[in-house]
């Protein structure tokens, strides 16, 4: 028979509570996925912005140095909030509500990064998408996240620098916001809120122990997160047209685009009409697989 030690040592730790390691834990504060969405379109934004052929070091440069502002963000904003999501189930074991990163060292290396990001885009972009990267690093951290814990309508509020990303690429090679880059950014705006709905409602329980008031929170029933999703997404219908008429791709796009956004729309409906997590689930595959399909069309049949 093993001793006491040996046979502790020999108990594999469950899956959730083996530490992915110091590396990993510092990835995982920077929300790699969600940075992954901030690489796709703030590169999406370049492309489209640019004239003529595009630098693919340029473009490199302005995109990392957005990763890096977005990314930096994404850690203070965790710091900001270990206490509640120490709460929730699916956020508890991130490394700051678990432990496995202090706090101190998850400042030092937010702000490290964030600082890096803005002086990448100030010296290898342009002073334009240096201060919209600090625009969203500023909305992020000091007006949306306090927000959370007072009204639903931070979901609105968190959108924009959500949606700024595709605008920082863009201004950093088009070097004005110009009709493209509005539009660019409204889209996102638009397409995050259904996309945010399906997410509050799939995970409602977990806000309510959090004390977020989401409209899946104080609404239980569902019916106001499911306008909200319906509303929007029968917006970013016409929105997304938008990008034919201000000469950014052609009729492809316009006609795809077209179809994609009916097809959100009519999940938004589904979700509003029924309210439960099969509808919500859908929503939220429609959304995330959307903004790709949207993008992929746009720069495909680019025209300028």
């Amino acid at each position: 028979m093993k001793d006491a030690p040996a046979a502790a040592a020999s108990i594999p730790l469950p899956a959730a509570r083996r530490s992915p390691g110091l590396l990993a834990d510092y990835v995982a504060l920077t929300k790699p996925r969600l940075n992954c969405l901030v690489v796709a379109t703030s590169a999406t934004g370049y492309y489209l912005g640019g004239r003529g052929s595009t630098d693919v070091m340029a473009m490199t440069q302005a995109v990392a140095g957005t990763a890096l502002a977005a990314g930096g963000a994404a850690v203070l904003n965790q710091l900001y909030e270990r206490e509640t999501d120490a709460l929730m189930r699916r956020t508890r074991l991130r490394p700051l509500p678990d432990g496995r990163v202090a706090p101190a060292d998850a400042r030092i290396f937010g702000i490290a990064l964030s600082l890096a990001g803005l002086l990448l885009l100030a010296a290898r972009a342009n002073w334009l998408a240096a201060g919209l990267a600090l625009a969203t690093i500023l909305v992020y951290l000091i007006v949306y996240t306090p927000m959370k814990r007072r009204t639903p309508l931070s979901t609105l509020v968190g959108a924009v620098p959500g949606a700024l990303p595709v605008l920082i690429g863009w201004t950093a090679s088009h070097g004005s916001v110009a009709l493209g880059g509005a539009t660019l950014f409204t889209i996102v705006f638009l397409w995050q809120i259904p996309h945010f709905m399906a997410i509050a409602w799939l995970y409602r329980d977990d806000y309510g122990k959090a004390g977020f008031p989401m409209l899946s929170v104080i609404d239980p029933q569902g019916r106001r997160a499911g306008r909200q999703a319906v509303r929007y997404a029968a917006a970013l219908v016409p929105v997304s047209l938008a990008p034919t008429f201000a000469g950014i791709s052609g009729t492809v796009y316009f006609v795809s685009a077209l179809v994609l956004g009916l097809a959100l729309l009519v999940l938004a409906v589904r979700f509003a009409a029924t309210r439960n997590d099969r509808a919500a689930r859908a929503l939220f595959l429609g959304s995330i697989t959307y903004l790709p399909l949207l993008w992929i069309v746009m720069i495909a049949g680019r025209t300028v």
